[in-house]
């Protein structure tokens, strides 16, 4: 259907065969890693060989952040001292350039990765056409059989940060702020590029505590986000 459409905007002279069909119905995914699989996720990633597959799948949860636009992250969009990574609008899914604050866990992570990778604009470089990593499936998989989890997605790693942001009392305009989201007449994004990302931040930072304590990377009574290298 949506080929067609595009198609008659170009010239298409004729119908769209599939004007009438009726869609499948879809109901909205819900996965995101419960308190009782944290730690089985986070010992799982632990167990990855390669250093560049452990910081991708750790900061795609601690940055709420996209397959595809974390694996394009530049080092020219990030400002370390600021602790904030600007995605441009072409490199956002919905068009619309947003700030992600880069909380405690993930600025340790980045920080490493620019001294071990001087001299490369991307964060995951790799030797590809595009310069960047480019497919973490084989490292996701790997995860998933040493986890022993289930029915999990990458993008799933996105909802758990936004599942644990609301579990902790953030507001819907916090999480979607985070996420980089936008709604019909009501520019989220728009709004937090406007203000203060201290709270954006915050909201974070509690999320991400909150699932570290669950999964025991940090003591119970910690103030501080802390990251540890193992489980």
């Amino acid at each position: 259907h949506t080929l067609f459409e595009k198609a008659r905007e170009w010239g298409y002279a004729g119908e769209n065969p599939c004007f009438k069909l009726k869609k499948f119905p879809e109901s909205s995914r819900e996965r995101f890693l419960q308190k009782d699989e944290l730690p089985r996720f986070f010992a799982a990633v632990h167990t990855l060989t390669s250093e560049l597959e452990r910081d991708f799948l750790l900061l795609a949860l601690y940055t709420g952040a996209r397959k595809s636009t974390l694996l394009g992250m530049t080092w020219a969009d990030t400002n370390m001292d600021l602790r904030l990574w600007n995605i441009p609008a072409e490199k956002s899914k919905n068009g619309t350039a947003y700030t992600v604050p880069l909380i405690g866990p993930a600025l340790e992570i980045l920080s490493r990765r620019m001294k071990e990778n001087p001299g490369s604009s991307w964060v995951f470089p790799f030797n590809s056409k595009s310069g960047h990593w480019e497919e973490p499936k084989h490292a996701w998989a790997r995860v998933l059989r040493a986890s022993g989890l289930e029915n999990l997605r990458i993008h799933d790693l996105r909802r758990t940060l936004a599942s644990y942001m609301a579990i902790s009392g953030a507001s819907e305009y916090i999480i979607k702020g985070a996420l980089g989201h936008k709604t019909a007449g009501n520019n989220v994004t728009g709004i937090y590029a406007r203000l203060s990302v201290d709270p954006i931040r915050a909201a974070m930072e509690t999320a991400v505590r909150a699932m570290l304590i669950k999964s025991g990377m940090v003591d119970e009574g910690g103030n501080v986000v802390e990251y540890r290298q193992s489980v």
